[in-house]
């Protein structure tokens, strides 16, 4: 335990609500004894897929139940789950995810007196690390529970980032021997700490006489049982096996489905009992006469320590494991306590081995194992790490000139991550095409129809910004689309009035073109979009008119159509912008004028959706 209070800011690789795992068991521990603990859950290691919707919803129920995205779950245990662009290694998501991330925990830091933190990392993306080297941390730890960038092919590209971690922590914790040497090539302050077992609940349950949970409690013994998450790893092909060739043992999952168990539940002795509180995990193994650790051989579970490992012989339960490297050396370390099979005709061997009935001095040597691997043994081994190492640098810190030095280095950091937000800012909207990928949601257009009318909204200012800077090509197309035989007559709709009224410039443009005046009908009303469509509708009404064809600008047409449909569903509008736009022609980048355009379409479009105009 360290004797001095601290402030603790724990950037994690899970959600607080995921699996219980060893970041929620070290921060409620922290916690608990007296540090001050905000825990960031996951800002993710790849771009998000279908899979993880159940996820994204839950971070969208706990953002909207929090305050801006801080909780507090218990005494000095604050959780915060951000809203991030889920792009992890995209760097103008990086820089905005960067920037709403800093800015939200300086103002809870600076509400809170959270001053100085020890940081602890989980998660070693480019994002994450921002975070260390942005705010005045006291130490950084990162603890290396997995190889990251073996878990998928779109998580390859954290390879960087954390090597430069191992290269800036103060300390390093990692869970497994293959971590432990790959840390050691970038960094002398390696320790190696697996994950432990939270012992007080096992004995506790162990000791106890209460009942078994109902569901397991009414399978037929003997119980083969796994618990953890059911994802990727776990060798499914391998459990069917055991399955198919233990028909007379049950085969208990306790733990969410986070992969495709279908082919498991063909078997009637498989049951899978799903995602159990972690408070009742202890009462599950309790019913294991052999616990399971059936994960895959693959370059990700080289690296892995099954926590569940100690779970099992925390209850005296004798272990069946895969030949994974963390096992053989936990059995070198504890002399071949777990058994292991490589082939699944040995893995039923030693389940049935296993099954014989054992001596309860057995059962004791397993029990003595796992208090040597307690969370609060490993906890208290990293505490005394912890202090020496703050010592240490506490005994190196220059005073006044190092804390300058690091004050000129941050307005030198934040004056650069400006200049390059401008300059990317620059390039995407005035140097790329994003502007008018964007701006496709606002186009409508659909080819000509026969219509009783042809409506032509001007703009006014329009999305042109200058005085009458739109009509002419409007009434331009609602001209062709006349002579083409479309419609018998025309609305020209513009309450606008400059030298002269807009309405009015527009029917002579037409009379000149040849269209007659007795085609020409004329709405001077107008201010807005909404106006146009409520007064032109009156026209409409009085004419008998059902069908028009509506002609605006290209990047007006949503918002107008949207306002038809909500104002006079019973009339058809047929969008039939003109086909060029001089104002909104472009090829790859846009002009302020552009950007300006199209940004006050859609607030305009939230404007009229505040207002129920839409």
């Amino acid at each position: 335990m360290m004797q001095r209070r601290s402030d603790i800011l724990c950037v994690s690789s899970i959600d607080w609500d995921f699996i219980w795992q060893g970041h929620q068991e070290i921060m409620s521990t922290l916690a608990a004894q007296g540090h001050r603990v905000l825990f960031i859950e996951n800002t993710g290691v790849r771009p998000p897929s279908m899979r993880d919707l159940p996820r994204v919803r839950q971070r969208l129920s706990n953002w909207w139940r929090s305050t801006k995205g801080f909780r507090q779950v218990s005494d000095n245990l604050f959780v915060y789950s951000p809203l991030i662009v889920p792009l992890p290694y995209s760097r103008p998501a990086r820089w905005v995810n960067r920037s709403l991330l800093l800015r939200s925990l300086r103002r809870w830091m600076a509400a809170t007196g959270f001053n100085r933190p020890i940081t602890w990392m989980f998660l070693p993306t480019p994002l994450a690390r921002d975070l260390v080297t942005r705010l005045d941390s006291e130490l950084t730890i990162y603890y290396c529970i997995d190889d990251f960038a073996s878990s998928s092919p779109e998580a390859r590209r954290i390879s960087a980032s954390e090597e430069q971690l191992f290269r800036d922590a103060d300390l390093i914790f990692v869970t497994s021997d293959q971590l432990r040497q790959r840390a050691a090539r970038f960094s002398n302050r390696v320790h190696l700490f697996p994950f432990g077992v939270s012992l007080e609940g096992f004995e506790r349950v162990r000791a106890s006489d209460d009942p078994l949970p109902a569901d397991i409690a009414a399978i037929p013994r003997p119980i083969v049982g796994y618990v953890g998450g059911l994802h990727q790893w776990v060798d499914c092909e391998l459990l069917c096996e055991v399955a198919q060739r233990m028909p007379e043992a049950s085969i208990v999952l306790v733990g969410p489905e986070q992969a495709d168990m279908s082919a498991l539940r063909t078997f009637p002795n498989v049951h899978l009992l799903g995602q159990k509180p972690h408070a009742d995990v202890p009462r599950y193994v309790k019913a294991f006469d052999v616990g399971l650790v059936p994960y895959r051989l693959s370059e990700y579970t080289a690296n892995v320590y099954p926590t569940k490992l100690n779970e099992y012989l925390a209850m005296g339960t004798p272990v069946v494991a895969t030949n994974l490297a963390e096992i053989r050396r936990f059995n070198a370390d504890h002399g071949d306590i777990v058994s292991i099979a490589g082939t699944p005709e040995g893995y039923v061997a030693a389940i049935r081995r296993a099954l014989r009935p054992s001596s309860d001095a057995e059962g004791a040597r397993k029990i003595s194992v796992a208090r040597t691997n307690s969370w609060s043994s490993r906890i208290a081994e990293m505490s005394k790490l912890i202090e020496t190492a703050i010592a240490t640098k506490g005994s190196s810190d220059t005073g006044w000139e190092e804390t300058l030095r690091r004050t000129y280095r941050a307005t030198r950091r934040r004056a650069a991550e400006i200049v390059v937000g401008l300059a990317a800012v620059y390039l995407l909207l005035f140097q790329t095409s994003i502007l008018w990928w964007s701006a496709g949601p606002l186009k409508l257009s659909s080819p000509p129809v026969q219509a009783d009318a042809i409506v032509v909204f001007a703009g006014g200012v329009g999305e042109s910004g200058q005085a009458g800077g739109g009509y002419q090509e409007r009434v331009k197309q609602a001209i062709d689309l006349y002579k083409a035989g479309y419609a018998k007559y025309l609305v020209l709709s513009s309450g606008y009035v400059y030298s002269f009224r807009e309405a009015e410039v527009m029917r002579a443009l037409a009379l000149d073109n040849g269209v007659p005046l007795s085609a020409i009908a004329l709405e001077l009303k107008a201010k807005s979009t909404y106006d146009n469509v409520r007064f032109v509708k009156e026209i409409l009404d009085d004419h008998r008119w059902t069908k028009i064809l509506l002609v605006s600008s290209p990047y007006h047409m949503r918002r107008a159509v949207m306002t038809w449909h909500r104002e006079a569903p019973a009339i058809t509008v047929v969008p039939t912008p003109p086909p060029q736009s001089q104002f909104y022609d472009h090829t790859r980048g846009a002009t302020l004028e552009q950007i300006r355009g199209i940004v006050w379409e859609y607030l305009a479009i939230f404007a009229y959706w505040r207002r129920g105009w839409l």
